[in-house]
């Protein structure tokens, strides 16, 4: 008789937005802030540039919000493919109750993809403007703004989830009953 447990193959899409929420705002605070270095080699848009690219411009916080969404949408086709996922939950003896396997559950993963990411893109994009336009009207300094900033708080909520994944992990390794628990 073994004394080895069984194991248990889970047959879920464990959909993971920690790694989309924080990437995209940090490359967009990157792509924005370039147009400003870029703009002073041409002293003549370096005015506009400025006034217009600066983050507490309305400009400024439209083109964030609007870039996250159409980033997440783009993240979300590339590292997500619907049928690849209904493929492999065919092959593995997994299903979606009343889908069909197949190209069936592929449409219904897409339409469902489509709707979280909408969501989602929405909520990202809220968390990175909201503070911005708060800190803003509050009249913050500049210091007390980069750190309070959506980005910021997406960057930090993000790296938190992601240690206290790792530590219940390693702790569910070591079979303690878990770390909030």
């Amino acid at each position: 008789m073994s004394s080895a447990t069984p194991t248990t193959i889970s047959t879920e899409v464990p959909p993971s937005a920690r790694e989309v929420a924080c990437e995209k705002p940090k490359y967009l605070m990157k792509m924005l802030g370039a147009t400003a270095t870029i703009a002073q080699f041409f002293p003549a848009t370096q005015g506009p540039i400025n006034r217009h690219f600066s983050p507490s411009s309305y400009v400024y916080l439209l083109l964030e919000g609007a870039l996250i969404i159409i980033f997440t949408y783009f993240y979300t086709a590339v590292t997500f493919n619907p049928v690849d996922q209904a493929d492999n939950l065919r092959k593995h003896g997994g299903y979606i109750p009343g889908i069909r396997p197949g190209p069936p559950t592929a449409a219904y993963l897409d339409r469902v993809l489509s709707r979280l990411t909408l969501s989602g893109a929405l909520f990202l994009a809220a968390v990175a403007v909201t503070p911005c336009i708060f800190i803003h009207h509050a009249g913050f300094s500049q210091a007390t703004s980069r750190a309070l900033g959506g980005t910021s708080v997406l960057i930090v909520v993000g790296v938190a989830l992601d240690t206290m994944r790792q530590m219940e992990a390693q702790m569910m390794m070591r079979n303690y009953e878990g770390f909030l628990r």
